[in-house]
């Protein structure tokens, strides 16, 4: 059975190898020409009625309409006009044309309705037409006329349509190509946000973990021993948990970074001295930092939000009011902290009220990122003018009571 199917599929693939070869159309017009000039030298002269001149004429013209099949690959418009010349000019001028010069135009049909030149196509096939309704050219080239009109067409239209299911296969195959590009950017931008938040929230509550319990073991006076053995085993387990989640973190950002970035811990509100600091020397101009209200400890992912919100807006101030003098203030409340951080700078040219959705009616991803970490904290942001002129920032972010108490 395999011994079958074996042969079978190399019987087709033979003549498909021809068929493709860029000799193949060279092949093709000499073995039709040789074949075409051999009917016609064989044609009888008494039921012709062709002396011997004409038969020449006769054989010339079997080579003109088989012959430029050679050039069909390359001058497909040429090659097929001087098929079709020499073909009617047989019927109309010896009321005869070979089989081989039939076969010769019905490929060239084909060639051309598979280059997209149907008219020209159409064009080709006209002639026969006239030929087969008006031409007196006699019962057996009317047949021959007849032939092309009705077989001439159907070609052409079969060249169209293997053109027609290529295209269509090449553009199934971009659009395929397309479309896996499109899925690993998106899987890749969806590791990297993963990455990002496990590296800036999830794993330093986890280290937060591991220090409390080692710092519980060793600061609690009269601890029983069973007491500090699951206070350390708390720790290892800890521990043990943050190395697999940066092997994890190294999985994600292999695709995105190219190499893990460097750990370090996530900053906090105590860093933002240090974040004014470099705004003032990299733009050159004033950063004030206001606080008020009593402060307090707050959850580190509360803080780590805010700095981050803080760092992009002196980053957008930077970005697009290069030279305004900025404040970055701070409102520490029962349960929540207000941050704002305002300019001085020309603001937006339709400045109005505050929009919590600003991030998502245009611009950069900057604000988008701000709204998305003051929600994933379940607090809220909002961007626009100011009442004095400049851009706005303003979050509020709730303060858990856990880390308040």
């Amino acid at each position: 059975m395999n011994q079958a199917v074996g042969w079978r599929r190399d019987w087709t693939a033979g003549p498909r190898r021809l068929a493709s070869s860029p000799h193949a159309p060279v092949v093709a017009g000499t073995l039709l020409a040789v074949f075409a000039v051999a009917q016609a030298i064989a044609l009888p002269p008494t039921k012709t009625g062709i002396d011997f001149a004409q038969g020449v004429g006769l054989v010339l013209l079997a080579l003109f309409s088989t012959l430029p099949l050679g050039l069909l690959w390359a001058y497909p418009a040429g090659a097929g006009v001087a098929v079709g010349a020499a073909s009617v000019l047989s019927l109309s001028a010896f009321h005869t044309l070979p089989v081989a010069s039939l076969i010769a135009q019905l490929i060239v049909l084909y060639r051309l309705g598979r280059n997209g030149a149907q008219l020209l196509a159409a064009g080709l096939a006209l002639p026969y037409l006239v030929l087969a309704l008006l031409a007196p050219t006699g019962p057996a080239a009317r047949i021959l006329a007849v032939l092309l009109v009705a077989l001439g067409p159907a070609a052409a239209w079969a060249g169209a349509a293997r053109r027609a299911r290529s295209e269509a296969v090449e553009h199934s195959a971009a659009r395929e190509v397309i479309t896996g590009s499109l899925l690993e950017h998106m899987a890749r931008g969806e590791r990297a946000r993963v990455s990002r938040e496990l590296h800036d929230v999830v794993a330093h509550h986890i280290s937060m973990i591991a220090v409390q319990a080692e710092t519980a073991r060793l600061t609690t006076p009269g601890m029983p021993a069973a007491g500090a053995q699951r206070l350390s085993a708390i720790g290892d387990t800890a521990r043990a948990a943050l190395t697999e989640m940066r092997r994890l973190l190294g999985v994600l950002r292999e695709d995105t970074e190219g190499s893990v970035a460097h750990r370090q811990p996530q900053p906090g509100l105590r860093q933002l001295r240090d974040l004014i600091e470099e705004a003032r020397e990299a733009s050159g101009s004033g950063v004030r930092l206001i606080i008020a209200g009593p402060v307090g400890p707050l959850d580190p992912g509360i803080e780590l939000a805010a700095y981050r919100i803080i760092q992009e807006a002196l980053t957008n101030t930077r970005r697009h009011a290069e030279g305004a003098a900025v404040d970055v203030e701070l409102y520490y409340t029962a349960d929540a902290l207000l941050l704002r951080v305002r300019d001085n700078g020309p603001g937006p040219a339709q400045p109005g009220p505050l929009d919590p959705l600003a991030s998502s009616k245009g611009g950069g991803h900057g604000l988008l990122g701000m709204r998305e970490r003051a929600a994933a904290v379940g607090g809220e942001l909002r961007a626009g003018a100011g009442n004095a002129g400049g851009f706005v920032v303003e979050a509020s972010l709730p303060i858990a009571a856990e880390a308040a108490a």
